[in-house]
């Protein structure tokens, strides 16, 4: 085993697994989808690390467990359908493209939207759109699966409402310092459950929907 393999099975294995992600299809995934191709090229000896990598632009790729996680609790099939809202360096995507139908990924950023498209297309993967656009507060469509890649203060309903029945989204909810990273499933049309997975605190996405502030 390589040096760059035994740093993924120990990411695996170290930070990921104890972090309670123990679906078989996503801890193969993880070894099947090179982390280090969708690192910015100066910061290829992070591609491992328990920690967040700057993209640049005020975003930053999540910590691996966090991408694992939140896989895990979408639970994604097949015939999914799935938005991405913040296409950051494409992993995530891909990660996503693999076990879904299609990913439809959108990013505000024009210079990390041409990152992910490289990104996606040195790995062959086909079943992505990628859009370049503004999709903090919603986008067309419906879909079986919705991440959010940036935190909101609050969640827009348009996400709510994206979903299908049996839908699923993961979404970071909150203000620094206090977020939770929330799965809200629509139980059926206009009911919705909503499941707080654990803390965390990351950057909120560029035009993220604002709760009103009391100004005194």
């Amino acid at each position: 085993m390589g040096n760059v393999e035994q740093a993924r099975f120990n990411m695996v294995e170290q930070q990921i697994r104890p972090w309670d992600v123990l679906d078989m299809r996503v801890l193969d995934l993880l070894s099947k989808v090179k982390r280090e191709r969708f690192v910015p090229p100066e910061r290829k000896n992070l591609a491992f690390m328990d920690m967040e990598i700057p993209l640049g632009h005020g975003v930053s790729m999540w910590q691996p467990k966090m991408e694992a996680r939140a896989l895990q609790a979408l639970k994604l099939g097949g015939n999914d359908r799935v938005l991405e809202v913040g296409s950051g360096s494409g992993y995530l995507t891909a990660l996503l493209s693999h076990l879904a139908m299609h990913v439809t990924s959108v990013e505000i950023v024009p210079e990390l939207h041409a990152f992910a498209e490289k990104n996606l297309a040195a790995h062959l993967i086909n079943n992505v759109t990628l859009a370049l656009g503004d999709a903090a507060q919603g986008w067309p469509g419906t879909y079986d699966a919705i991440v959010l890649t940036g935190s909101v203060p609050i969640l827009p309903e348009a996400f709510q409402n994206s979903l299908k029945p049996n839908g699923r989204l993961f979404a970071i909810v909150g203000d620094s310092p206090a977020m939770h990273a929330n799965l809200i499933t629509c139980a059926a049309p206009g009911i919705f459950e909503r499941v707080a997975l654990f803390e965390t605190c990351i950057a909120p996405l560029q035009n993220a929907l604002q709760p009103k502030r009391f100004v005194f």
